[in-house]
C-alpha cells in the first residue's frame, strides 16, 4: 500500500511541474488509480469487459472535461497599467496656454462628422463645493454614458477650477467625487469614450493628480517666473517661436525689449504680437516712424505683407512675401510700458549712455511711487555691475563684442570653470549669462575705471538714502551723472 501512495505523489509531481501536460498526465493518473485500487475512477468495483464498454456517457464526458480543464494554460499575472490612451490631460498656471491647447487637443480628438454628439463638454468652473461636486458627476454619468449610434465620443470637463489646495477642493462632497472619478478613470470605460480634463489650478499632491500622472497622456504648462533669475531666455524663445508663426521679425533690441515688457506671459505675449501684426499689416502710420522696414506700406486693396517682386521661375513672375522687421521704436509705441518695462528702459538708457533718457525714466518712477532705494538697487546697481563683468571678461579673455546676447553666452560656456567661478548664477547653479550678453553689447562704450569709480558711487548713494534726509532725485541723478556724464569711449 505505501508503495502505491508514492506512486501516487510521483504521479502529482509531475502534474505540478509540467502544467502544459495535465490533460495527459490526469488521465494517465486516472487510469493508474483505477489499477492500484482496484475501482473504477468514480469508486465503483470494475465491471466485465461489455460492462465497461457500456458505461454511461456521462462517465465519460465528465473524463473529458476534467482532462481539458487540466490542459489550459496558467493564466498571466496581472502587471501594472500602462497609461491609458482615451485619457488626456492639460494643466498648469499658464491659463492661456492651458485653454490653447485643451482647445486644439479637443477639436483633434472629437471624432470627425459626428457633430454636437461627438464632443460633450462640462464647464468646470465651479462657484462653490457643491456645484463643483455635481459638476464631478456629471463627468461620471457622461463617461458612463454610451456614445450615439455606436460611434465614438469626447467628455471635456472644461476649466476645472477645483483640483487646486483651496476650500472648495478640500470640501469632502469634492474629494468624495474625485475619489469616485479616479477610480472610474483607474479601472477602465468603454473604449468608445475619450475624457479629457483642463485645469489651471492644481495641487499636485493629491491622489487624483498622481493617477493623472499614471494613467493619462499629461500636458504641464506652467507661467514663467519672472523673478527668477534666467526667465529672460525661456521668454525669448517663446517670444521668437510665436512670431514666426505670426510671420513677425524682430531686430535683436526690439526683441529683448518686448520680452521685458510682457514678462514672459504667454497671454499678453499673443496679445501684442497680434496688435504689431495688425498694424503692420495695415500700413498705419509712417514707416520710418513706426520702426517697420524694410517692408513697403501696403495700399487698402493689396494683401497683407504681400509685394511683387521681380523673381522670375519657369511659371512667370511670382508674389513673394515679406517678412517686416519690428524695431524698438515701433514696439515702444504700440507695447504698454508697465514698471518693469521702465526699469529695463533705465537699463538701457544706462547701458546706451543716454542721459537725458535716463533721467526722464528716474524722474517718471518716482512719480509712480517707486522708492528711490528700490530704483538703485532694481535698475541703476545690476546695469553697472553687468556692463562691470562684461567688460572685465573680455579684456581678460579676449572675448569679442557680442551681437547678440546668446553669441556671448556660448564665448562664456567655453571658459574654465575658474574663470566663471565669481559670475552670477540661476537656481540650478548655472551661470546667469543673459544679462551678461546684453551688457557686453555696450560695454566698449565705457573705461574700466569708470565703472569701478560708478559702483563706489552706488554704495555712497545707498548710504545717503537710508541715513539721510537728502533729495531721493537728487541723489540717484547724482549717481546718473557720474557714470554718464563724462565723454564716450569710442
Amino acid at each position: 500500500m505505501q508503495h502505491h501512495r508514492e506512486r501516487l505523489f510521483r504521479c502529482d509531481a509531475e502534474i505540478r511541474a509540467r502544467p502544459r501536460d495535465r490533460g495527459l498526465f490526469l488521465s494517465s493518473f486516472l487510469f493508474r488509480k483505477c489499477n492500484i485500487t482496484g475501482k473504477d475512477c468514480f469508486g465503483a468495483t470494475p465491471k466485465s469487459a461489455r460492462e465497461t464498454r457500456a458505461l454511461p456517457r456521462r462517465r465519460a464526458l465528465i473524463l473529458l472535461i476534467f482532462a481539458a480543464r487540466a490542459m489550459k494554460p496558467a493564466m498571466p499575472k496581472t502587471g501594472t497599467k500602462a497609461a491609458t490612451p482615451n485619457i488626456y490631460a492639460v494643466v498648469g498656471s499658464d491659463e492661456a496656454e492651458v485653454k490653447r491647447v485643451a482647445t486644439e487637443l479637443a477639436a483633434n480628438l472629437t471624432p470627425a462628422g459626428t457633430g454636437d454628439f461627438g464632443l460633450e463638454v462640462i464647464d468646470g468652473a465651479a462657484d462653490n463645493a457643491d456645484q463643483a461636486a455635481a459638476r464631478i458627476r456629471s463627468a461620471i454619468e457622461a463617461l458612463q454614458t454610451l456614445p450615439f449610434f455606436g460611434s465614438t465620443k469626447v467628455v471635456w470637463l472644461k476649466n476645472a477650477n477645483f483640483l487646486g489646495d483651496d476650500p472648495k477642493a478640500r470640501s469632502a462632497a469634492v474629494q468624495s467625487g474625485l475619489e469616485e472619478l479616479s477610480k472610474l478613470l483607474d479601472g477602465g470605460f468603454d473604449s468608445g469614450v475619450t475624457f479629457l480634463i483642463s485645469a489651471t489650478e492644481v495641487d499636485k499632491r493629491r491622489a487624483f493628480y498622481k493617477m493623472l500622472v499614471k494613467r493619462a497622456e499629461l500636458q504641464v504648462f506652467d507661467r514663467l517666473d519672472s523673478g527668477r533669475a534666467g526667465w529672460e531666455e525661456e521668454a525669448t524663445e517663446i517670444v521668437r517661436l510665436r512670431a514666426k508663426k505670426q510671420k513677425l521679425e524682430f531686430d535683436d533690441d526690439a526683441l529683448d525689449l518686448f520680452v521685458l515688457l510682457t514678462g514672459g506671459d504667454t497671454r499678453q505675449i499673443e496679445n501684442e504680437l497680434e496688435k504689431i501684426d495688425t498694424y503692420c499689416s495695415a500700413g498705419a502710420g509712417p514707416v520710418e516712424r513706426a520702426g517697420v522696414s524694410p517692408a513697403e506700406p501696403k495700399s487698402a486693396g493689396s494683401p497683407p505683407r504681400v509685394r511683387p517682386m521681380a523673381d522670375r521661375t519657369s511659371a512667370g513672375f511670382v508674389a513673394r512675401k515679406v517678412v517686416p522687421r519690428v524695431t524698438v521704436d515701433l514696439v515702444r509705441e504700440l507695447v504698454p510700458l508697465s514698471r518693469a518695462g521702465i526699469i529695463f528702459e533705465l537699463s538701457n538708457a544706462l547701458a546706451l549712455r543716454d542721459l537725458e533718457l535716463a533721467l526722464t525714466l528716474v524722474r517718471r518712477l518716482l512719480d509712480q511711487g517707486e522708492s528711490a532705494i528700490g530704483i538703485l538697487l532694481a535698475a541703476v546697481v545690476p546695469t553697472i555691475r553687468n556692463l562691470l563683468l562684461a567688460k572685465d571678461l573680455m579684456e581678460r579673455h579676449g572675448l569679442p563684442r557680442p551681437h547678440s546676447p546668446f553669441q556671448f553666452i556660448s564665448a562664456i560656456n567655453r571658459l574654465p570653470a575658474k574663470a566663471t567661478e565669481h559670475l552670477p548664477r540661476k537656481k540650478d547653479g548655472s551661470i546667469n549669462a543673459y544679462a551678461l550678453g546684453i551688457a557686453a553689447q555696450h560695454a566698449h562704450q565705457f573705461e574700466t575705471n569708470q565703472l569701478i569709480n560708478a559702483m563706489r558711487a552706488c554704495l555712497t548713494a545707498n548710504v545717503q538714502l537710508v541715513t539721510t534726509q537728502l533729495d531721493h532725485e537728487l541723489i540717484l541723478t547724482e549717481v546718473v551723472v557720474k557714470l554718464l556724464g563724462s565723454e564716450r569711449k569710442l
